[in-house]
């Protein structure tokens, strides 16, 4: 079932076509908060299903010109002082540079700031334990180390600063640009008067230089946490041997091959794009895609998967994908989509940090004019405080939180081989409380075995038997494949008439004949009345209401069911099969596995309902992988499909286990559960940290170069807090 997965997700649309959804790159986010006021626009325009990354550079949103067209995004996004970039690289590989190369700037900025901030600060440090340095004192040298730094703070920060307030948005670089240009402002007014006790350039100086450590730190966890999407677009390769009609080899770009031309690939070539072999045989490595260990053997027939890795084997493989619609572009844009997309509690902290800021510069005001005017300080100690007050509130750890901790969960994820929707779908994996699992090729293999194939005395068996295999050509469910590998291996008749058949989810195939007669094959459920069937019988044969054949069925329950169904109850959380089969099966599994709510027997419109039922009473789980569990996938809270699943299937979860390896469900969850509880662990830090620090700054216990201190090192508390996600036990 594994090598089916190469054809659903090729089939299955995990984004929105062009048409609906828009694609941009956008230069010069540095930050969240970039990020932020960009989504900000967008949301207020009207716009839905907007998602910015700023660490791959991407904007995202559902077009709807009658609220504004592209052309009135772009130039939004202009006047908030980016540059909108007209090519969209589809491949994102460009990302991981662009990252390293933030970085590298972050690094180069801070270090010109910390260089010229050093002198000031020390001297301002030896200053307070008694110990003077003549030259310090000196006001020009003070304003030639503290110039350079507030001119590159005021045009790094000020730019976002001022662009946000001529869309009526405050963000936090307000804060900071605010709280550095009144220190500056304040000592250059002392500089003209020649007064010494105005003099605050370090205090200008430190906040910007400590502000940029944490956007270094910033940059520097962006580097780290795009590793996922990097590690998969380092797969792609970038050219592919073709085979042309006359039988020569040529080297062509990948974005030239088209479907159905011949590729060659020997040990050692990474497979450029998914593909079906037609000669030889090939040991693939797939562990960078579907986390799968050991190498596995592909043959003639097989689907071989793009950016796998050929172990040892030569073969020629015919196209099956192009470059941009292949299995790994996919699971890339997946991936991406996912990193960018916001769980609840992030849209909570983006809607507390929206009104964060024009809150604080209110208490700034009132602690300048409350502490000067009621004599509790001086005016220079009244404006230090609300300078304080600016910065330590600066809610940078609340933008950091999320976006970084989803970045390395999702990544963790993918590598694990569990591709996942977004954020959001993070915190519901998280908080999920019961799980509800089909039966055949979810808990089961699948991999049905005929057990018993009867036919009614009379009736010609070979006849028969190719009309059952010609019906269940129509069918893609796990019983009719099954039943057609086992007809292949008996005696049939040559191929009948011509049959028109039409197929009913969760019930069976009905065809007619040229004759007029007509078939039904299906479950032996709800049959006619006065058609008597044995009870093991799984599927039947019924011609004009009369029975031609019945045949039972064994199914082997799959390796890490039991497993799974233990944990899931050492967690307090409910199980339950719901399933199409059988009672008497579906109690069988259950009893094996240690389920003790049973629903048999139900057909696609009864699961829609019960899953309904049950996501109403607590956060419920469905996992299926068959085309009548698609909209009960579709119901839950949560749809979890398996890798070889059905296409409708896929593109109704948000879940999907890359192998059919149930493991995968329980190390996943533990890795979900985990990036929830980094994030809430962050998000707390941060507000309680405000709580108790903004009353401290406007009381005047601490000065501006300590809250700028406190906010850095908050920062760094939280992006440790994330990173350290990535090598965590689950």
């Amino acid at each position: 079932m594994e090598r089916s997965l190469y054809k659903r997700l090729n089939q299955t649309k995990f984004v929105k076509t062009s048409q609906e959804i828009v694609e941009m790159r956008v230069d010069g986010m540095d930050c969240n908060n970039c990020a932020m006021s960009i989504q900000r626009f967008l949301e207020r325009k009207g716009l839905e299903e907007v998602l910015v990354n700023f660490q791959t550079r991407e904007v995202r949103y559902r077009r709807d010109d009658e609220l504004l067209d592209v052309e009135g995004v772009r130039s939004g996004i202009r006047r908030l002082g980016f540059t909108v970039v007209e090519t969209h690289d589809e491949t994102g590989h460009e990302h991981h540079d662009h990252a390293h190369e933030h970085e590298d700037k972050a690094r180069r900025r801070l270090l010109f700031c910390a260089i010229l901030t050093a002198p000031l600060l020390i001297g301002h440090l030896l200053m307070t334990f008694g110990v003077h340095l003549p030259l310090m004192h000196n006001r020009w040298l003070q304003l030639a180390l503290a110039g350079p730094v507030y001119l590159v703070g005021g045009l790094y920060f000020g730019r976002s600063a001022l662009a946000g307030l001529r869309e009526r948005m405050l963000n936090m670089d307000v804060l900071i640009f605010l709280g550095a240009t009144a220190a500056f402002a304040y000592s250059m007014v002392g500089f003209v008067w020649q007064n010494p006790d105005y003099y605050f350039f370090e205090t200008a100086a430190t906040i910007i230089t400590l502000v940029l450590v944490g956007n270094w730190l910033e940059a520097r966890a962006v580097e780290r946490t795009t590793t996922a999407i990097s590690a998969l677009t380092d797969l792609q390769e970038e050219s592919a041997h073709v085979m042309t009609k006359s039988g020569t080899m040529v080297s062509l770009p990948v974005e030239e091959v088209r479907i159905g031309q011949h590729l060659r690939v020997n040990t050692g070539d990474k497979i450029p794009l998914d593909g079906e072999l037609i000669d030889g045989n090939i040991t693939v490595n797939e562990a960078m895609l579907t986390g799968e260990s050991l190498p596995v053997e592909r043959g003639v027939g097989e689907a071989v998967l793009g950016g796998s890795i050929i172990a040892s084997g030569q073969a020629t493989y015919r196209v099956t994908a192009g470059y941009k619609d292949g299995t790994l572009a996919r699971i890339i844009e997946l991936v991406k989509t996912a990193q960018a997309d916001k769980p609840s509690l992030q849209r909570l902290a983006d809607r507390v940090s929206a009104i964060f800021v024009p809150v604080v510069i209110g208490i700034a005001i009132l602690t300048f004019l409350l502490g000067w005017g009621t004599g509790y300080a001086t005016a220079t100690q009244a404006l230090m405080n609300a300078i304080a007050v600016l910065l330590i509130s600066c809610p940078c750890a609340m933008g950091l939180a999320t976006p970084t901790a989803v970045m390395v969960g999702v990544g963790r994820l993918a590598r694990l081989g569990v591709l996942i929707r977004g954020g959001s779908t993070v915190e519901r994996f998280a908080d999920i409380e019961r799980m509800v699992f089909d039966k055949t090729g979810t808990l089961t293999t699948g991999d049905l075995q005929v057990d018993q194939f009867m036919v009614s005395e009379g009736e010609d068996p070979g006849a028969v038997r190719r009309l059952i295999y010609d019906m269940e050509q129509f069918s893609s469910h796990p019983i009719a494949g099954s039943v057609r590998a086992y007809l292949l291996k008996e005696d049939m008749n040559e191929a009948g008439g011509q049959l028109t058949v039409t197929e009913t989810p969760g019930l069976g195939l009905r065809a007619t004949n040229e004759a007029g007669d007509q078939y039904y094959l299906g479950a032996a459920r709800k049959l006619p009345p006065g058609v008597e069937v044995p009870k093991e019988a799984a599927v039947v044969l019924l011609k004009n209401d009369r029975l031609l054949a019945w045949l039972s069925l064994a199914d082997e329950v799959r390796v890490g069911a039991r497993t799974l169904v233990q944990s899931l109850a050492k967690e307090s959380i409910e199980t339950i099969l719901l399933t199409g089969d059988q009672q008497r099966k579906a109690d069988a599994v259950a009893k094996e596995l240690g389920i003790d709510t049973v629903f048999a027997e139900q057909l696609p419109d009864e699961k829609l309902q019960k899953i309904a039922a049950l996501s109403a009473e607590k956060p419920t789980a469905m996992v299926g992988d068959g085309i009548n569990d698609a909209a009960a996938l579709s119901r839950a809270d949560l749809g979890i499909s398996l890798g070889g699943a059905s296409a409708a299937a896929l593109d109704a979860a948000q879940v999907v286990l890359l192998r059919d390896d149930l493991s995968l469900l329980t190390e996943g969850r533990k890795v979900a559960a985990l990036t929830l509880r980094t994030i809430k662990e962050s998000l707390f830090w941060a507000f309680s940290y405000n709580i108790v620090a903004i009353p401290l700054a406007a009381l005047g216990f601490l000065n501006p170069m300590w809250a700028a201190l406190f906010m850095a090192f908050s920062d760094v508390v939280v992006i440790g807090n994330a990173i350290r996600l990535k090598g965590r036990k689950a």
